[in-house]
């Protein structure tokens, strides 16, 4: 249960009483949680006039109709997804949103979607909440800086924020911005579970950062975009949003710095499934999958023992979703590029380009620092996720001939040469 209580400077104590229903098996599904957050605020956040639906021009490419494009089985890379440039339009963080692909449906608060945001101007006299889940927003070019109901956060590329269901937010850019969505309808983000890592490895809490209240007492024609079931509605009201003076609670939005993360690394052999670099989890209610799971490939040693480096060519039950935020991606060199993406559908087979494999396969075996100035990420999912036609067709940046290149792999099985 996921409560924000807009509470009058001049509230009497109030007092909440929850029941809460434990689910029959804890071992299996993660028991309910009661999250909330107490608002004090000059005006009661329902003072505003009527919703009116979003005219066309300020919604940006927000697509949910997944049934209008027909699948696609083959391995998908985009190229760098273009901004805006002010001498064609003033873009801001809403008007920028596209979405890539997605699957499921918010009305029944089940599936995600992917997006991108390409802007370049702030947001004016201007707040944005989603009702049908969270956002945990990856900024790849430029920095955000995020006005929230809770305080400031500053965002720059390599950090990430998430903003969760309908809290109410404004973002400021400082030039042309770019970056990445994944929005999950089901539940939220949470650390995963360590297991036998313990207790100190990968994203540690404390190194996530939430804000300290910081209020506006302005008067003035405000607008609230809120998205509901997929569709962007706004409000007017004679006074900013942003007028909450403390608050209190645990339902927050909050930040982390990437190069903070822990890596938990192979030294013996194999490559180790890229659970091991979750920094947050959205459970799903089937064991041993994820509704998503934001996936990092920070800067690290590799020093596996005989065997072959690099991921595995592989197929499997999961989505993967990839983004460049910088540098170079140590699978895909030279043609994977920072502001684009690819999508490897579940059990359709991918891995490392043939250049990546040759230069494994023959280097020296050592130890050694790879993916050093580089930040590649993973939106994973166990849902099955359809590209919508903004990326499919309108963007023009859809690679063609990504399947190239695994075109140079060849055999090297010689039956009279089993050494």
């Amino acid at each position: 249960m996921n409560v924000v209580l807009d509470l009058y400077l001049s509230a009497k104590t109030i007092r909440k009483n929850v029941l809460m229903d434990f689910m029959p098996n804890s071992s299996l599904v993660q028991l309910l949680q009661n999250k909330r957050s107490w608002l004090y605020r000059i005006r009661p956040s329902v003072v505003h006039k009527p919703y009116q639906k979003l005219m066309e021009k300020d919604i940006g490419h927000i697509d949910y109709d997944w049934n209008i494009m027909e699948p696609n089985l083959n391995q998908l890379r985009w190229k760098p997804f273009d901004i805006p440039t002010r001498q064609n339009s003033e873009i801001d963080f809403v008007q920028g949103l596209h979405t890539i692909c997605g699957a499921g449906d918010s009305h029944i608060r089940q599936g995600i979607a992917i997006h991108v945001y390409l802007c370049n101007v702030s947001m004016k006299d201007k707040a944005f909440y989603n009702a049908d889940g969270d956002f945990l927003i990856v900024p790849q070019l430029g920095v955000l800086l995020i006005t929230t109901e809770f305080g400031k956060i500053r965002c720059e590329p390599n950090e990430i924020c998430v903003i969760q269901q309908g809290m109410r937010f404004s973002i400021t850019v400082l030039g042309p911005s770019r970056g990445y969505i994944l929005e999950v309808f089901d539940n939220h983000f949470q650390l995963p579970d360590l297991g036998p890592i313990g207790a100190n490895g990968l994203a540690n809490s404390r190194d996530f950062q939430t804000p300290i209240a910081c209020y506006e007492d302005r008067e003035t024609d405000y607008k609230i975009i809120g998205k509901f079931q997929g569709k962007l509605f706004v409000c007017v009201q004679d006074h900013s949003p942003f007028d909450v003076i403390a608050w209190h609670g645990n339902y927050v939005p909050y930040k982390y710095n990437l190069e903070r993360f822990m890596v938990i690394n192979s030294v013996s052999f194999d490559h180790c499934d890229p659970s091991i670099f979750t920094v947050l989890t959205c459970p799903s209610y089937k064991p041993g999958t994820a509704a998503a799971d934001f996936v990092i490939f920070p800067p690290r040693w590799s020093v596996q023992e005989h065997t072959f480096r690099p991921p595995y060519y592989h197929r499997n039950c999961m989505t993967e979703f990839m983004g460049l935020i910088k540098g170079r991606y140590e699978a895909k060199e030279e043609s994977f590029e920072a502001g684009g993406a690819t999508l490897h559908s579940i059990m359709t087979p991918h891995g490392p380009d043939t250049r990546c494999y040759e230069s494994a396969t023959n280097d020296k075996l050592r130890p050694e620092r790879i993916a050093d100035g580089t930040q590649a990420f993973m939106f994973e999912t166990s849902y099955s996720l359809t590209c919508t036609k903004w990326s499919a067709k309108l963007c023009n940046k859809l690679d063609e001939d990504y399947y190239k290149c695994w075109e140079g792999l060849k055999k090297h099985f010689n039956l009279n040469n089993q050494s």
